[in-house]
């Protein structure tokens, strides 16, 4: 008994340091631009490199903040502005084309799923030049709402995959317990199908604002003007300038990274308390 517990012991420890090592491997390009948006610039260039900063210095924080020195605001709203516009229309159109190839009988029905997915046989660089076009031509070059339709177009597959994957898990039989009360098909998938789906919207709205969020190369595209550029595009042109601050630039890449980070840890709240148990009487 006693070979057999210090087995599990040994086998415990192994383990968790696997899963620590893993994690710091990880976390270590993370790590590694905490300690250089905390050093002072001499420290950030100088030699030998240290991970722990000599003197601490918060201060390339506050200015980030100050538009005089970095346009971080301005680009922060642009990048939210385009991640929550294709998060919701995506999550919208997701729940009624998710619901009509979930539940509704229509000719076409299956090759219409397939059709869905041939949008990724193409790399996003092959799909920009006729949506360039396209946008082009109804006015909306070097516009945000040119970057929101590239990435709705970009994630409604899988929004639409998503949904249909979760209405099919809910019982026919509330539908029609629906349909007794009275409720139209609106109704019904509003009102009885997103609730018992909420964990799977969630999710949606979740990868459809980290893609949008993210976006590097349709922004490039359609965004000319620095007053509409997302944070990726905003913080690659700073890079690019030879006054650019490196302890500057690491914390700005910190922050950018807290929407993702803050909303991931938020969803899977959302996603655990939501989860329901069956909602068929016997």
């Amino acid at each position: 008994m006693k070979k057999t517990n210090n087995k599990k012991i040994l086998k415990g420890i192994w383990f968790y340091a696997r899963v620590i090592l893993v994690v710091l491997v990880l976390l270590f390009p993370f790590i590694i631009m905490l300690s250089i948006s905390l050093k002072e610039t001499a420290e950030t260039i100088g030699y030998p490199p240290t991970i722990i900063p000599r003197n601490w210095e918060i201060q390339h924080f506050f200015d980030i903040f100050n538009a005089n020195i970095f346009p971080f605001n301005k680009y922060m709203r642009n990048s939210l502005y385009i991640a929550l516009a294709t998060s919701v229309i995506a999550v919208l159109l997701g729940i009624l084309g998710g619901y009509a190839l979930s539940r509704l009988k229509f000719k076409g029905k299956s090759l219409i799923s397939e059709m869905f997915f041939l949008v990724y046989m193409f790399s996003g660089i092959l799909l920009i030049v006729p949506l360039f076009k396209m946008l082009s031509a109804i006015g909306l070059s070097n516009s945000r709402e040119a970057v929101i339709i590239c990435m709705i177009v970009q994630t409604l597959p899988t929004a639409i995959y998503m949904t249909r994957s979760y209405f099919d898990t809910i019982p026919a039989e509330l539908e029609e317990a629906g349909r007794v009360d009275g409720l139209s098909r609106m109704g019904i998938i509003f009102r009885i199908v997103v609730p018992l789906s909420m964990s799977g919207i969630i999710s949606v709205f979740v990868y459809a604002f980290m893609i949008a969020w993210n976006d590097v190369l349709f922004a490039s595209i359609f965004i000319d003007s620095p007053e509409l550029m997302t944070i990726p595009i905003g913080l690659n042109s700073l890079f690019n300038t030879p006054d650019y601050i490196w302890g500057r630039m690491m914390a700005a890449s910190l922050v950018t990274s807290l929407p993702i980070v803050i909303m991931y840890g938020f969803s899977q709240r959302l996603i655990k308390s939501g989860s329901t148990a069956g909602g068929v009487k016997g």
